[in-house]
C-alpha cells in the first residue's frame, strides 16, 4: 500500500532548498505560489528522498474567488504519496506555469484544464483545446460560464 507522506514533512524538505518560497500544510496536502509550481514539481521529481517520478493527476476547481488547482503525485520507487495544491487568482487570464517538461504526462491534463476551466499553463508545448472546438465561447466548467443551455 502506498503510504501518504504528511504535508508537513514534503513542506519541510521542499523549504531547504526553498526557503524563500511561502509554503503550508494543511491535512496531508502543501500548498505551494502558483509561480513556482514548475520549480518546486522539478525538485519534488529529482531530489532523492522525494522521488516523485509519477503525475497520477492535476485537477481544478472553481471556487469563484480563485481556482485551485490539485497535483496528485507518487513516488513509485519510494512508494509514498502526496498532494500538492496552489491557488491561483484572477479570472481574466489565470496562469501557472506548465510542469510538461518534469511531467510528460500533464501534457493532456493541462490542455483540459485550459480548455475546460481557462486556466493558461505558460510554457505549454501545444497548448491549444483538446476537447472542444477552436472558436468555443468560453470556458464551459467555470462557474461563471454563461451560455451553458446552448451548449
Amino acid at each position: 500500500m502506498t503510504r501518504n507522506l504528511q504535508g508537513e514533512d514534503v513542506t519541510n524538505r521542499i523549504l531547504q532548498q526553498f526557503p524563500e518560497e511561502n509554503l503550508c500544510w494543511e491535512g496531508g496536502s502543501f500548498w505551494v505560489e502558483p509561480h513556482a509550481i514548475r520549480d518546486i514539481a522539478a525538485h519534488l521529481k529529482h531530489e532523492p528522498s522525494l522521488f516523485f517520478n509519477y503525475l497520477n493527476s492535476i485537477s481544478a476547481v472553481d471556487y469563484i474567488d480563485h481556482f485551485e488547482l490539485v497535483y496528485h503525485l507518487t513516488s513509485l520507487e519510494h512508494n509514498h504519496s502526496a498532494v500538492m495544491k496552489a491557488k491561483v487568482y484572477g479570472r481574466d487570464d489565470p496562469e501557472v506555469p506548465s510542469v510538461v517538461s518534469v511531467w510528460p504526462g500533464a501534457n493532456f491534463q493541462e490542455r483540459e484544464i485550459w480548455d475546460l476551466m481557462g486556466v493558461r499553463f505558460e510554457g505549454h508545448p501545444n497548448h491549444k483545446r483538446i476537447m472542444l472546438w477552436e472558436g468555443f465561447p468560453g470556458h464551459p466548467l467555470r462557474k461563471d460560464f454563461e451560455d451553458a443551455v446552448n451548449y
